[in-house]
């Protein structure tokens, strides 16, 4: 069985209560986990969406087999032990082709799923729930079912073909589920955000249970890892719904009835680690994080960033701040559909939206030359000018904990983050 299968299903007897899912494709913020977690027992699960990596590129402009390939040379030169280190899949379906007709996106939908279970990824969630061009008005949870069910056996062949090559590579696991929040955040935060109802949690249970078993497909249910839900979660550019428990309390009691099943929670960036750990406690006990992550990553830069203007000359200066809003106000198609309002609404979400659309802008070769300057031109600042901005990285400074290095500083951001997360699985209740 799937080591993070075993774990969840010892969970109630293990000091690890659930697991964190690491959404993302920046390079920093990867190093910033292989940091984090060489100092915890807890595994290593790092996710790429079908948006950042797919068959076509994505806007990382890396195919599946690319993405394993970054992130395991990554790994070894982290010194981070690749038994500890699990890769996934999120939203796999037809998303990314969500505007042409059901049969040609299914079809590019199932290149997907079985390129990223070819390469290596084990934890694979199946997200067949958008709306495709010819399909009517109302999606039925049986369609929904269906196209899941198509791509889990696309998954299922491929992972034979792995296994003719890499003979002790683990079986995937499956995360189902049709109520998926939007990737990278709402674009606004409803006061009367609805939980789950648990009619439709367990429709969405049964409906795949009947129709695996009808496809032959019953032992695989087995590998169904979890459900996605709404616990009552979200985020927006500048809001955070807080998660209630007694909101979810009705969700969370019908969980009894499958208890080989766990709930995985997306959007669970910005939660407070005392909230997270009550998820965990609600067996949510997959939190999955994305955004949160690469905010810090820009906060840090943008701490060390105004280090810098206090620092150097203006001339030698890296303009990195400057920098990345020019370069997103001359290509704004990753953030133009998801930030509304006027001139200076634009420019303050931009900068500091939750949503952090600024990420998409990340591996622009302008902007990586630009934070090499800035590393750079801040590598001997004095303490009172790291105290001024990066408090929290001087203390650890002083007291030994984090190097004199503001490539370490920055990081450091991003585990701050992470350190609410694995409170919430190593701590819960």
């Amino acid at each position: 069985m799937h080591p993070l299968k075993t774990l969840l299903d010892h969970r109630h007897e293990s000091n690890l209560k659930g697991i964190v899912s690491i959404c993302t494709a920046s390079p920093m913020v990867i190093e910033a986990c292989f940091d984090y977690y060489k100092n915890i027992q807890s595994p290593l699960i790092i996710e790429a969406t079908a948006n950042q990596v797919n068959q076509e590129g994505g806007y990382t402009g890396m195919k599946p087999q690319d993405y394993v390939d970054f992130v395991y040379k990554m790994a070894k030169e982290n010194n981070f032990p690749l038994d500890r280190l699990f890769l996934g899949g999120d939203h796999l379906g037809p998303l990314t082709w969500s505007k042409l007709n059901a049969s040609d996106a299914m079809n590019k939908a199932e290149v997907l799923v079985h390129d990223f279970v070819l390469a290596g990824f084990t934890k694979i969630h199946l997200d067949t729930s958008m709306h495709l061009a010819d399909d009517g008005k109302e999606l039925l949870t049986e369609t929904i079912a269906e196209r899941g069910i198509r791509l889990m056996k696309v998954c299922e062949n491929a992972y034979v073909k792995r296994l003719e090559i890499y003979p002790n590579s683990p079986m995937p696991v499956y995360i189902i589920g049709s109520e998926v929040p939007i990737p990278g955040g709402a674009q606004e935060v409803e006061e009367g955000l609805e939980v789950t109802k648990v009619n439709d949690f367990k429709h969405t249970v049964e409906v795949y249970y009947d129709l695996m078993k009808k496809e032959g497909l019953e032992s695989v249910f087995e590998r169904v890892l979890a459900v996605v839900v709404q616990p009552g979660v979200e985020f927006s550019d500048a809001s955070v719904h807080e998660y209630n428990p007694i909101k979810a309390k009705d969700l969370v009691d019908s969980l009894k009835d499958y208890p080989t099943i766990v709930f995985e929670g997306h959007s669970t960036d910005y939660q407070t680690k005392f909230g997270l750990r009550n998820m965990i406690n609600d067996n949510i006990s997959i939190l999955k994080v994305g955004p949160a992550l690469t905010f810090a990553l820009r906060e840090g830069l943008f701490a060390l960033a105004h280090i810098e203007e206090a620092w150097v000359d203006v001339s030698k200066q890296s303009h990195f701040i400057e920098l990345l809003e020019s370069i997103m106000l001359e290509n704004p198609s990753n953030w133009s559909k998801h930030y509304h309002g006027n001139d200076h609404d634009l420019w303050i979400k931009r900068k500091y939206s939750f949503s952090d659309r600024s990420r998409y802008y990340m591996p622009d070769h302008r902007i990586e030359d630009s934070i090499k300057t800035l590393f750079e031109n801040t590598k001997d600042v004095p303490y009172s000018l790291l105290s001024q901005y990066m408090p929290i990285q001087y203390r650890k400074v002083r007291e030994g904990v984090l190097p004199y290095s503001p490539v370490s500083w920055v990081k450091d951001v991003v585990c701050e983050v992470l350190s609410d997360y694995i409170y919430a699985v190593e701590k819960a209740d």
